[in-house]
């Protein structure tokens, strides 16, 4: 079975065998198919896309690239949550403790962030101490103890999609939707997740810049958890804007602290996209029998402090210093705030998420390439959302800074990322959709 002829078939949009796809993830990843022709694949697949019977083939052909992870031994539905990446957004460190203090079995293989994007592995070493390297011994004992725990993705987990990954960056084929939904699905199933919550972003500061696009990746991952024997359902989020205030590693962590602590309102769009993931992984779970129910459930959890506990005790685990839950400002201490000021006034009528996760990433708080060191403690908080009215007088956002090189380059960024209006825009929704399995 040449790669060559596989390629040519894909480029006629024929669909593939299973044991054609196998044959051509197993060749590359053993190094039998080189990056050149695995890249003519892609870009075929780019242009004619493939079916569900051929995405779910080529899902679990990645899967069984490597090693995969057993959690049979834990108690309960294993329920996982996975955003496809936006700014501000911090609600893993707000439902996975949520969840846990409502009976929930949270395991879960997180990575980090590249460019205007943050990863949770990032934020949680934002707090002193915390060690995300542990063993898969440390890492089941921990969720058996505490029914939670967040560690890094080891190497011989989904190898195939390491080396694809890296090879789409560089080709133009990121951009596929069966190939974006077999990335995040093989790493998902690999993890042992027996349901899947999955927060599809749509917007300037997203992957997905159409409603349509989203809603397409969206279906696409449902039908491979579907097929492969998952529970999964993907909600459809905005991305037009942070979903947080704040935006950078140490100072996301002190804003779930602050929502864990019963400090953030209901009306926020954090607390109500948290919660509304949060219901649905009680829902895969089998813990609650509909998302009122589950909702009672994560408010009594959260007005008691069950929530916050369960992460203060994760922390503990990680050997983070859990003095930060008693006093998060100790997570963000930087040489210099610096108020922005916007050169008109009047209404935010639109923002450019993606720009002010990298005025953030300018500031030190994110990577341009993998190799780059973060800053745990610098970033911005917004302090306007979108319709809401600034005056001259009133700073739409404060920066966090410890290394000034790149200030005005960061400050330049923001003030492109704002739109002023005379009139207030229209409310936009911050949920557009729910995908569940058919």
């Amino acid at each position: 079975m040449r790669a060559v002829d596989l390629i040519l078939k894909k480029k006629r949009g024929e669909a593939m065998s299973k044991q054609e796809i196998d044959a051509l993830v197993r060749g590359f990843t053993k190094g039998d198919v080189p990056d050149y022709q695995m890249a003519a694949w892609m870009m075929a697949v780019c242009f004619q896309g493939m079916n569900g019977e051929e995405t779910a083939a080529l899902t679990d052909a990645m899967i069984r690239s490597g090693e995969t992870v057993d959690l049979s031994m834990l108690p309960g539905v294993k329920v996982d949550k996975h955003s496809t990446g936006g700014v501000g957004d911090t609600t893993t460190l707000v439902i996975a403790p949520l969840v846990a203090a409502c009976g929930g079995t949270v395991a879960k293989m997180s990575g980090r962030g590249l460019g205007h994007t943050g990863g949770t592995l990032d934020k949680l070493e934002s707090v002193p101490g915390v060690s995300i390297e542990l063993t898969m011994e440390r890492f089941l004992s921990a969720v058996r103890e505490i029914g939670l725990c967040v560690m890094g993705q080891t190497d011989d987990l989904v190898p195939a999609d390491k080396l694809m990954y890296a090879l789409r960056d560089v080709t133009g084929t990121v951009s596929s939707i069966p190939l974006i939904a077999s990335s995040v699905m093989s790493k998902k199933i690999a993890s042992g997740a027996d349901a899947i919550v999955l927060d599809v972003k749509m917007g300037s500061g997203a992957f997905m810049q159409t409603l349509q696009d989203a809603r397409s990746l969206a279906e696409t991952m449902v039908e491979i958890g579907s097929r492969m024997g998952r529970r999964t359902v993907a909600v459809i989020t905005d991305m037009n804007q942070p979903l947080g205030m704040a935006v950078g590693n140490g100072l996301e962590v002190k804003e779930a602290i602050e929502l864990l602590s019963g400090k953030i309102p209901e009306s926020d769009p954090l607390y109500a996209v948290s919660m509304l993931l949060a219901s649905h992984m009680l829902m895969l779970a089998g813990l609650s029998s509909d998302e009122a129910e589950a909702k009672a459930k994560l408010k009594t959890a959260l007005k008691s402090g069950a929530g916050l506990r369960k992460f203060s005790e994760m922390l503990a685990v990680l050997g983070g210093d859990t003095a930060c839950i008693e006093d998060p400002e100790i997570l963000c201490r930087v040489r210099e705030k610096r108020a922005v000021y916007l050169d008109a006034e009047g209404y935010i009528s639109a923002m450019q998420a993606e720009k002010i996760g990298t005025a953030a990433q300018l500031l030190g708080a994110g990577r341009a390439t993998k190799t780059d060191t973060i800053d745990p403690a610098v970033g911005l908080v917004m302090h306007k959302r979108r319709g809401m009215f600034v005056g001259a007088d009133e700073p739409v956002a404060t920066l966090y800074i410890n290394d000034a090189s790149r200030v005005e380059e960061a400050v330049s960024m923001l003030k492109q990322a704002i739109t002023i209006s005379a009139d207030r825009p229209k409310s936009s929704p911050m949920v557009y959709d729910v995908v569940t399995a058919v």
